[in-house]
């Protein structure tokens, strides 16, 4: 044992004489290295002061060396001298629009073609900043600004009766006496500037089939905290109204101003109500109703501030266990509900928008129950339409139903829209086009013009669509009737614009490349020359048609 311990101890002696001569050797050479480098360096700098490369300023106030610039020199030269990626070889360059797709965007009017470097440039930008605004960081704003434009945006309306605060942003009240601020103070906020809306019918712009000009403008906001369900246009002002689970309304003004496009102007916030559906009342939008999964609903009276509670529908609670899918007739007069009941198949409940009193129901033989439902363009009937295909049109002047037909080839029907008002048949409210979506992503389009003063039992549809494939969630018409919007919130970007009457697909428009991702939420303005899709990733997006 002594002698293996001998040889370790004696292999460990040699192991670190050798490490240190190697250390030392390492150390030498780096000695040598720096003493040539500091030598070539000495030897260089003189053959550069003999070479006169350089002057040194031997003179304590001497001229030679350049005077040091003031702030005041050094902006009058930035304003007086042209941008760092100014060229001037731009003024030489001509661009032309016409011949490629991708800059079509670009021109001012639908026969420009060739234009300039500088207005290539100057048009490119502006549409960097249509689509990507100033961020808040980067705007010279001052913070005093800020602070007075967000007092009073943000109201919390709180159910819970044991949580009050006094905060301007956050209110709890009580349940009963609900209230927000008035629309007339909201709109009186700095950065609220009201002009004619331009979202209103200006005049009947004829859009092309198959090819259609689309712009897209500034995005509304920034991301909410959850998918976005519902979207709504006021009638009157240029406001839009969005909603989702995380309980809060959003509403902002649509304003296309370069320095603070499209503003939210307030929010509410509704505790432990996720909201499905929200809606301006019409014809004056003076009220919001919106409701959730719950068996009652609320009105936000934007004149007054108060908002109300319905807790229950009286003698029809077993058949309205929940709210969340309403919808308001166009005349303002009438709410219908999906009843909850599928008893002998669906139903809808029927209640005056003014006194929130049950008026009627609507009952269907459908197995499964009610799949969706839309009010006439004249707000005095309902077409309803049931998971297996039937279809039921209810005239509210009589409180009866006046006609049934089937959809030609329906599997599992979901969605159903009305379109074209005005220039239908009269005794079905007068819309001519009726379209009809099912789970295997078929849409059927029906022209009730050609249906006479009749209903028929199996009509034949006018087109059919199978461009999705997935189930179909939202058929939105325009409001001229020329327009249809059809899409699926079951896959990305799966979403088609028809024209009408021509009941055809556009084909440059949406491409591979347009940010849809899973819709959610559709909705025309009132002009039906702007529209908004919202997704699941909460973000709402503008698209302006221009011909």
């Amino acid at each position: 044992m002594a002698l293996r311990s001998n040889i370790r101890n004696a292999q460990g002696v040699t192991l670190r004489r050798k490490w240190e001569t190697k250390l030392r050797t390492i150390y030498e050479i780096s000695r040598m290295q720096m003493y040539v480098v500091m030598h070539l360096s000495q030897a260089l700098i003189e053959v550069l002061i003999a070479s006169k490369l350089f002057i040194l300023d031997s003179e304590a106030s001497g001229g030679l060396l350049p005077r040091v610039s003031s702030r005041q020199d050094y902006e009058a030269s930035s304003d007086a001298s042209e941008a760092a990626w100014h060229d001037s070889d731009d003024e030489r360059i001509a661009v032309s629009l016409a011949s490629n797709p991708r800059l079509r965007k670009l021109r001012d009017y639908e026969g420009e073609d060739l234009i300039g470097g500088r207005e290539y440039t100057k048009r490119l930008r502006a549409q960097y900043e249509r689509l990507y605004p100033t961020p808040k960081w980067a705007s010279p704003v001052d913070v005093k600004k800020i602070c007075s434009k967000n007092v009073g945006r943000h109201f919390r309306v709180s159910q819970d009766l044991s949580q009050t605060s006094g905060s301007d942003r956050e209110m709890s009240v009580h349940s009963e006496d609900m209230s927000a601020p008035p629309l007339a103070s909201l709109l009186k906020q700095p950065g609220a500037f009201f002009q004619p809306n331009q979202l209103t019918p200006r005049g009947k712009k004829k859009f092309r089939p198959e090819v259609i000009d689309i712009q897209r403008t500034k995005d509304v906001g920034t991301a909410q905290p959850s998918a976005i369900t519902s979207l709504d246009f006021h009638p009157h002002h240029p406001l839009l109204l969005s909603s989702g689970p995380a309980s809060t309304m959003f509403l902002h003004h649509i304003s296309p101003r370069p320095t603070n496009p499209n503003p939210l102007l307030t929010s509410l916030h509704i505790q432990f109500t996720p909201i499905t559906t929200s809606s301006f009342r019409p014809p004056s939008g003076s009220k919001i109703l919106f409701a959730g999964r719950r068996r009652y609903f609320h009105s936000w009276d934007l004149s007054s501030g108060k908002i109300e509670k319905v807790s229950r529908v009286y003698g029809h609670q077993n058949d309205q266990k929940t709210m969340e899918h309403f919808k308001i007739s166009p005349c303002g007069r009438w709410m219908g509900l999906v009843g909850s009941s599928k008893k002998g198949g669906g139903l809808l409940n029927v209640l005056d928008a003014h006194t929130n009193q049950w008026v009627a129901e609507v009952r269907m033989e459908s197995k499964g129950g009610v799949a969706d439902f839309q009010w006439w363009g004249d707000g005095e009937g309902i077409t309803a339409l049931g998971k297996a295909g039937e279809a039921v049109e209810w005239d509210a002047r009589q409180k009866k139903v006046v006609g049934r037909w089937t959809d030609e080839g329906a599997v599992g029907t979901t969605v159903v829209g009305l379109g074209g008002r005005g220039s239908g048949a009269k005794d079905v409210g007068g819309d001519r086009w009726v379209a009809v979506g099912s789970s295997s992503g078929i849409v059927n389009i029906y022209d009730r013009k050609s249906w006479g003063g009749k209903i028929p039992a199996s009509p034949q549809p006018t087109r059919v669509f199978d461009q999705l494939t997935t189930p179909v969630s939202h058929l939105v018409f325009s409001q001229d009737g020329q327009l249809m919007i059809m899409a699926s919130r079951w896959k990305r970007d799966a979403l088609r614009l028809v024209h009408l009457p021509s009941c055809t697909v556009y084909k440059n428009w949406p491409t591979s490349s347009t940010p849809l991702g899973r819709i959610t939420a559709v909705a025309f303005a009132p002009a039906s020359e702007i529209f908004a899709i919202a997704n699941e990733q909460g973000k709402i997006r503008l698209w302006e048609v221009r011909g």
